[in-house]
């Protein structure tokens, strides 16, 4: 199967705005977060612009509670073409695809309080929606030679490390994977090469990796280093996101040529 890296968008919440915020502060009081874009256009401007695009399989993730009107907004403007993650547990699912979602996304409620892994609430979430409508969301923090998985706002490392073992006992329960490297999210300085590349030799699932692109070229390194096995999320260097590094249209027209 040939396998091509593709540009996947996303809608990122906070405080019920679309706003890019560097990852790495998403615990930090509003005076001292950093945030790199707040946008005046609501949420459903960007879903029906990804719509138009043909664009599947972005995400929209609520940073926080106080999103809950403005992420039903952006999957009602594109039903069945949005992920949705944030807050997302047992019991409180499937609402969300019922108002549009094509999957929910998992984090921070299959871990406890003290960042243990719970297996038992990940197979409440495959039962409630099935394990294909849901995204298990494995978004990190690189701590020597592993990655740890982190949840609440990606504050909190978890004991769970992301290692083939892990990506090959998590498969079965999921459609496909997500992963922001929240050490380089929303710095446009580079992604991580590394994990990339590890992303890509597996390759067991669909996997989005999001966190540090920062150009057009980004995607083809991106397809080079993962082998097409990867797709890739660009937020903040993104004009319609008030980037400079990359246009959306050379986004969409690199997604068209594939």
């Amino acid at each position: 199967m040939d396998h091509r890296t593709r540009f996947r968008p996303c809608i990122d919440l906070h405080e019920g705005r679309v706003k890019q915020i560097v990852g790495g502060t998403l615990d930090s009081p509003s005076e001292t977060l950093k945030t790199n874009f707040v946008s005046d256009l609501p949420p459903s401007w960007y879903a029906d612009l990804y719509a138009r695009d043909g664009l599947r399989g972005g995400h929209v993730i609520k940073l926080g509670p106080g999103n809950d009107e403005a992420a039903r907004s952006a999957l009602a403007a594109y039903p069945g073409g949005l992920q949705i993650g944030g807050g997302i547990a047992p019991g409180h699912a499937t609402p969300w695809l019922e108002a549009g979602a094509s999957h929910v996304i998992a984090t921070s409620s299959l871990f406890d309080s003290e960042g243990h892994f719970r297996e038992e609430r990940l197979s409440a979430l495959v039962a409630e929606v099935g394990a294909d409508r849901l995204v298990i969301d494995l978004s990190c923090r690189r701590r020597g030679d592993s990655w740890i998985v982190a949840m609440n706002r990606w504050q909190t490392l978890t004991d769970l490390k992301i290692t083939v073992a892990t990506l090959d006992a998590l498969a079965s329960s999921c459609a496909e994977f997500l992963i922001h490297a929240a050490d380089v999210e929303g710095k446009c300085d580079g992604i991580d090469e590394a994990l990339v590349v590890f992303l890509g030799q597996w390759a067991g699932r669909p996997l989005t990796y999001a966190g540090g692109a920062a150009s057009l070229a980004d995607l083809e390194w991106v397809e080079q280093l993962s082998g097409g096995n990867v797709d890739l999320t660009i937020g903040s260097a993104l004009d319609i996101f008030g980037g400079t590094g990359v246009s959306y249209e050379d986004c969409v027209a690199y997604n068209r040529a594939r």
